[in-house]
């Protein structure tokens, strides 16, 4: 990697780590507002969900803004916005105004991945390792998230720790303020134009609509449809997961130095830990097989871990940390993997709007796997809502068979889309 790919890269991954310490330490706190708001997790994963579901909605426009204006503001928007919005939960007296936080924390977050993505899609020349970086980065912040707020947890309430959770982003945005690098060096080096505000960026309604048609009618359509399933998958999963742990006799809480430690908890963090390996080795390995192969062989890997969790939580603590380290590792590996699925399908110039739709279906339409999972817990058994989350990822292994198929027949996996 060059100097701007690396500096690019560094910038990303300042944006996405501080994404994510804020995304799953939420599910830390679910176990603890249940009981202080006394909701119920079907009502409450409604809420969880409605906000994830807003970075799906705000991801489109950002998408299209980060065509228009560049990344590097919108990534510096996103993050005071989650620090402002998390200083409204950390105050909130009643539920209606945890909503409120969460939303709106939901609307600054949206900002951040098409930004981000589309930055290194066209700014690095090295795209694969800059994804697997960018990956690693947000799984540090996925670790380091829920294990800060889990230890705090145990000496202070939950609004003391929601409240130092605003220091990362506003350290995070003077950080990556004073870099400096060139947001088109990649796709310029490649023969792409640089997508900025003079390239061919949809102005109005019908350009907009005209560059999505443009977009779907090739095999983006899948890879569309492949964010949709593993949003479903990703949310259901990771939303109630403390949860669901808590509730096992094997993580039973411990009580050292008069105060109560819950080893769910740290078993959670964990997990997520061993995630940024798997970012990093996902976005390597699409730097060297074809990314439909990935595709189909990393789906079907996310089946199989979810048809085995149940039954290795029945079998005893060894053959559940084995299953939960794998389905932290996997569902992060396929991130990077999903992402070069999009660089390969769409031009350079509508990357913004590409990974704006792409998140869309991630955050979006996934962001109803958080209430799926509140549903089914509440009215059903973990083991009910694994098996429907192994054939989410079944059916995106198929997609992915699909379109390996089809890329072998065309002879290049971006045929149907101009690459750059």
């Amino acid at each position: 990697m060059d100097r701007n790919d690396r500096v690019v890269t560094a910038f990303a991954m300042l944006g996405h780590a501080t994404f994510h310490t804020y995304e799953l330490v939420l599910p830390i706190f679910v176990v603890i507002w249940l009981e202080a708001f006394s909701t119920t997790a079907a009502f409450l994963g409604a809420i969880v969900g409605a906000s994830y579901a807003l970075i799906g909605i705000g991801a489109l426009p950002s998408g299209l803004l980060a065509d228009r204006f560049g990344s590097r503001r919108l990534v510096a928007a996103c993050l005071l916005g989650m620090a402002a919005s998390f200083g409204i939960v950390s105050v909130a007296p009643t539920l209606a105004v945890l909503t409120i936080g969460l939303l709106l924390w939901g609307l600054a977050a949206s900002l951040y991945h098409p930004a981000g993505l589309a930055l290194i899609s066209r700014g690095t020349k090295e795209r694969g390792t800059a994804f697997a970086y960018h990956g690693a980065a947000g799984n540090v912040g996925v670790a380091i998230g829920p294990l800060f707020a889990a230890v705090l947890l145990a000496f202070v309430g939950w609004r003391a720790v929601a409240a130092l959770l605003v220091v990362p982003a506003l350290v995070a945005t003077a950080v990556g303020l004073r870099l400096t690098f060139d947001e088109t060096a990649g796709a310029a080096a490649r023969g792409g134009d640089d997508g900025t505000a003079d390239g061919d960026q949809p102005r109005d309604l019908a350009a907009f609509v005209a560059s999505s048609k443009r977009l779907f009618t090739g095999g983006f359509a899948l890879v569309f449809l492949t964010g949709i399933l593993y949003g479903l998958y990703y949310r259901a999963a990771f939303t109630f997961l403390p949860d669901i742990l808590a509730d096992l006799p094997l993580f039973d809480p411990v009580t050292a130095f008069d105060r109560a430690f819950e080893p769910s908890q740290y078993v959670y963090s964990g997990l997520l830990l061993l995630g940024g390996v798997g970012q990093y080795v996902g976005g390597k390995l699409v730097d060297r097989i074809r990314v439909e192969t990935a595709l189909l062989g990393g789906y079907a890997v996310l089946a199989a871990i979810a048809i085995a969790f149940v039954p290795a939580a029945n079998a005893g603590l060894v053959p559940l940390l084995a299953v939960a380290g794998l389905l932290g590792f996997a569902a992060f590996a396929i991130a990077p993997i999903n992402q070069e699925a999009v660089s390969a399908y769409t031009a350079a110039e509508s990357r913004g709007l590409s990974f704006g739709y792409s998140y869309t279906a991630i955050f979006g339409v996934g962001a109803v796997g958080a209430s799926l999972a509140g549903v089914v817990l509440t009215h059903s058994t973990p083991a009910v809502l694994f098996a429907v989350i192994a054939g989410c990822a079944a059916i995106a292994a198929l997609v992915g068979a699909s379109l390996r198929s089809r890329s072998a027949h065309a002879g290049s996996p971006a045929d149907a889309a101009s690459d750059d």
